[in-house]
């Protein structure tokens, strides 16, 4: 077991070290605010680096190699076998706030598209999981004494029901 939670950060380095062996300025540039998954959710090349160091000390990457670069060599890092393990978990794992799928589900989804995986799975682990929530909101907005923030948290809420009924029909998963 690793001896601390792995942060959104952690996670995401992870991800992008399972797409691809790589040194730290490639995992920097794909986390920019320009980069594909920077579009996402950013991460400052301090706290990118800081990552990396971070799952190598938990054993969970690895330097596997190192190459040439503009300055000092450039060292490749991978996953280790307990790595891909927390990544898979992480992966599978709907997130259980309304608030955290802006960023972290579609992190997950980017990375997981990435990765050749599946999507379907976690999609509707992902509405299951939002279901009484969903339903609490919707009970709240209609209750007499709701207020223009209970509409507002309903309507939101609204707009990721519909979100994740999309994905999963893009994805073929329409019934």
């Amino acid at each position: 077991m690793n001896a601390k939670p792995l942060t959104l950060a952690d996670h995401a380095v992870l991800g992008l070290l399972a797409e691809q062996p790589r040194h730290g300025w490639a995992v920097v540039r794909e986390l920019a605010l320009d980069g594909d998954l920077g579009r996402i959710w950013s991460l400052s090349r301090p706290l990118a680096y800081r990552a990396m160091d971070g799952l190598e000390a938990q054993r969970l990457a690895r330097s596997t190699r190192s190459e040439p670069g503009r300055g000092p060599r450039r060292t490749i890092y991978a996953p280790t076998a307990s790595g891909w393990r927390a990544l898979d978990q992480w992966l599978a794992e709907p997130v259980h706030h309304l608030r955290d799928v802006r960023t972290e589900l579609l992190l997950k989804l980017a990375l997981s598209r990435r990765l050749g995986r599946e999507l379907r799975p976690l999609l509707r682990a992902q509405q299951h999981t939002l279901r009484p929530i969903h339903a609490a909101l919707d009970r709240a907005a209609t209750d007499p004494d709701a207020d223009l923030v209970d509409a507002w948290r309903r309507e939101a809420a609204e707009s990721v029901r519909c979100f994740l009924e999309v994905a999963i029909r893009s994805e073929g998963g329409a019934r």
